[in-house]
């Protein structure tokens, strides 16, 4: 290169223009980076909103779920043997007849209702007629144990029908058994809720404080007892079934 020269070499070399072509190079690709990146990052967010979305849907807490109605369930702390709440006996003079000849008994307040209420049927042509009241721990024992053995039940299943000694409303003297003087022949049984009887106690049973213990399907397991009324019309039988549940 020593016969060029050197003003016409100087003219040749300008400005290092590849090295400005390589930076504008650079920057260009750098921006197309940021862009792709950009597009990519929308892109992900656009297909995980829908499985945000499912999640939240699938979500126990995202959903709501109907409260059940019927027979609350028992406290943490409820003492409970095969379904049935545990509930003291009825002292002997709180009771007071609800028949003629006194061998069926509630407590006081109870068996005032309950005679209130079946006035009340009478006159409208229903007979109500009380077939257990209250009962002692020697009775609940010879109903769950020794009629178990007659029936070569087991505990479970006796359980659905009778409860242990120490486990029975009709300790507390507010539970009152009933049946229809006009169709004795469903009295004690599921059908009974076909009488007129228990028709009428369904539309009226509220008015005296009676209210059914044993519904259908209800959450203690025990079997359907359309017959089975209990009092609830004062802060004491109040307290004796239901914070035994755990209602406050």
């Amino acid at each position: 290169m020593d016969d060029i020269p050197v003003a016409q070499r100087e003219g040749q070399e300008v400005a290092p223009k590849p090295q400005t072509n390589i930076v504008l190079l650079i920057g260009s690709l750098a921006a197309l980076g940021i862009a792709a990146l950009a597009a990519g990052s929308f892109m992900a967010l656009r297909i995980q909103q829908p499985q945000t979305d499912t999640l939240a849907m699938e979500s126990p807490a995202a959903t709501a779920q109907p409260s059940q109605a019927g027979s609350p369930t028992a406290a943490p702390n409820a003492e409970t043997l095969l379904g049935h709440f545990a509930y003291p006996a009825a002292p002997q003079a709180e009771l007071a007849p609800i028949v003629a000849d006194g061998s069926i008994k509630m407590r006081k307040a109870a068996a005032q209702a309950y005679r209130e209420m079946t006035a009340a049927a009478q006159q409208e042509g229903i007979s109500l007629v009380p077939i257990s009241g209250f009962r002692s721990l020697e009775d609940q024992k010879y109903l769950y144990f020794d009629v178990k053995a007659d029936r070569n039940q087991n505990a479970t299943e006796r359980a659905k029908v009778s409860a242990p000694p120490g486990y029975s409303e009709h300790h507390t003297g507010y539970a009152v058994d009933i049946g229809d003087g006009n169709t004795p022949a469903l009295n004690l049984s599921p059908d009974f809720d076909k009488t007129a009887a228990y028709r009428w106690l369904k539309d009226n049973a509220n008015r005296y404080s009676f209210e059914l213990s044993f519904t259908k399907n209800n959450r203690q397991g025990v079997s359907y007892e359309p017959w089975h009324w209990r009092y609830v019309g004062d802060i004491q039988s109040l307290k004796t079934f239901y914070k035994a549940r755990g209602q406050k």
